[in-house]
């Protein structure tokens, strides 16, 4: 497996387009003798997830991120 280098921005970028490829061009395939298999789609989604908390958390300013409120009034 490669190194990440680059911004979670840029790394964003590039698992996006390699989910495209995967949804697109399918997981894997053969020419001749010669075969090639994409990344795991559900590998790639959890590193999207995980970019995209990255980058929210850049937002939010990391102390409470993916965090919710949810307020109960009584029945």
């Amino acid at each position: 497996m490669s190194e990440q280098t680059g911004t979670p921005a840029q790394l964003l970028e590039q698992v996006n387009q390699a989910i495209g490829a995967v949804l697109a061009g399918g997981q894997s395939y053969t020419i001749g003798s010669r075969s090639l298999t994409r990344a795991d789609l559900a590998m790639l989604k959890a590193m999207r997830d995980d970019l995209e908390a990255q980058l929210a958390d850049g937002d939010s300013g990391g102390l409470l991120g993916r965090t919710y409120v949810a307020f109960f009034e009584g029945r």
